[in-house]
């Protein structure tokens, strides 16, 4: 029933926040429903870090450690997106328009039905089914990517739409193929268990090009290189809190079924689809660093890391022999990359403007939304003590111990220049002396909930870079064991 009510209660609160209310009411329905999902989803993480796997509605429903995880994930941004979006609409959004009551709560509507799309994609065990929800997902967040209403957001969104729909028409290939594959044993449970199970039986040729087309086609969806050109439209142009879960976890939502079929081509005896994995994320690496050089606006600039850190990821789990620190990287990223986007947010409320060349010298007539984009930076990009510190070092630890020195090299390289480029970036913004004038003018004011949530976003990010509690090593551990088989 937990299971079923991490679906329904944003359902609820969709159908409550499209009855007729105030403005200001409107928040309420989504915030109170967030807050009983976290809850749900920090039990559910509980249990899967004990070791317990929990199932629903005669199976059609099954949560591991690693569906989990993302799970909490999702449910722990939702909560902090909608507290974000309770101010960020409350000043206007980017434009400073003051939307009407109607439109607030088609907002507060799509952000529900898209975060039960969300959940359901780790929820849910069937293949089939899973594809349907990472379609949801995309169909949903269109529409609130175009949310600004502006020519530049309808067409990232049409982008978004276009490229990832392609994607998700490859990646339906690749399931049709898995099925065929699986009833060439004579089974008919098209289930993650199903297929593990099937897996030793299943003929190479027809699971082999199922994998590549479901990789390239959810690729597409996560933003891996060289499928990741919606990306940063998309995030350059949706609402901060939009981005936060965009960027944090629906692209890892298509990374994870990625992640669920290496164990089963493991089992199958095609270990070299790691390798395959490997070379994506490496290759995502590599082009996130170099655009990450040049680029000049700052939500841009996190879209790119975004492609970075998938592509991290990935080449973890080609790492065979250890996934902890994939799953580690799955919830680092997260973490930290809606603090990114609530801090772009923040800042682009002070400044109404995206472009790095336009700010200078934020630390004078802001600080505390300048400070909240330096943590957030410094956090993302990898430096001590966050928790992407702590989670790119284990996967370079993974590497190693795997004698994959030439793939680490790389990957760390190109880790190295994306820091280097995203700190030049930032520094410029926060501490960069403004050769125009040497007056401050006045900044708005940023919204009570804005502040207070870049607080919040900010304290795991902070906190498990410094100390892991015992129940989520095991359950990031038990997680890693779902990813490497």
């Amino acid at each position: 029933m937990a299971l079923a009510l991490l679906l329904l209660i944003p359902l609820l609160a969709a159908v409550l926040t499209a009855l007729p209310m105030e403005r200001r009411a409107a928040p309420w329905p989504t915030l109170v429903g967030c807050a009983v999902v976290l809850g749900l989803a920090i039990r559910v993480a509980w249990l899967a870090s004990r070791g317990v796997e929990l199932s629903g509605l005669g199976g059609a429903f099954a949560v591991d450690a690693l569906s989990a995880l993302l799970v909490a994930l999702i449910a722990l941004v939702g909560a902090t997106a909608a507290l974000f979006s309770w101010g960020y609409l409350a000043a206007g959004g980017a434009h400073r328009v003051l939307a009407s009551a109607s439109r607030t709560r088609l907002y507060y509507v799509l952000f529900n039905l898209f975060l039960a799309s969300l959940l359901a994609v780790p929820l849910l065990s069937n293949l089939a089914l899973v594809w349907v929800a990472v379609a949801l997902t995309t169909l949903l967040s269109a529409f609130l990517v175009a949310h600004e209403d502006t020519p530049e957001a309808l067409e990232a969104a049409w982008k978004y739409v276009i490229l990832t729909t392609v994607g998700a028409v490859l990646a339906l290939l690749g399931i049709v193929l898995l099925y065929w594959s699986l009833r060439q044993t004579g089974g008919t449970d098209f289930t993650w268990p199903g297929l593990a199970r099937a897996a030793g039986r299943m003929p190479h040729a027809p699971l082999w090009a199922g994998f590549l087309l479901i990789l390239i086609g959810f690729g597409t969806k996560a933003g891996l290189a060289p499928m990741h050109t919606w990306l940063p439209d998309a995030h350059g142009q949706a609402p901060a809190p939009i981005c936060a879960l965009l960027s944090g976890v629906e692209t890892s939502t298509a990374l994870y079924v990625i992640l669920r079929l290496a164990p089963i081509l493991d089992g199958a005896g095609l270990p070299r689809a790691r390798t395959w994995m490997l070379g994506f994320g490496i290759g995502s690496v590599a082009v996130a660093a170099l655009l990450l050089i040049r680029v000049r606006d700052y939500k841009r600039m996190f879209a790119y890391s975004t492609v970075e850190h998938m592509g991290i990821i990935l080449a973890a789990a080609g790492f065979a022999g250890g996934g902890f620190g994939v799953a580690f990287q799955i919830a680092a990223h997260a973490l930290a990359k809606s603090l990114c986007f609530y801090a772009a947010g923040a800042v682009l409320l002070t400044t109404g403007t995206q472009q790095i060349a336009d700010l200078r010298g934020l630390l004078r007539s802001a600080p505390a939304v300048a400070l909240g984009l330096l943590t957030a930076t410094l956090a993302v990009a990898g430096a001590p003590p966050f928790a992407v510190f702590m989670s790119e070092l284990a996967v370079f630890k993974q590497g190693l111990a795997g004698a994959r020195y030439g793939a680490v090299a790389l990957l760390a390289l190109f880790v190295v220049i994306a820091f280097c480029a995203m700190l030049r970036h930032v520094q410029r913004i926060v501490f960069g002396a403004d050769p125009a004038t040497d007056e401050t003018p006045p900044m708005p004011r940023i919204p009570r909930a804005c502040l207070t949530t870049l607080v919040v976003a900010a304290l795991p990010v902070l906190v498990l870079g410094l100390y892991l509690p015992p129940f989520l090593r095991d359950l990031l551990s038990a997680a890693g064991r779902a990813i490497s088989g």
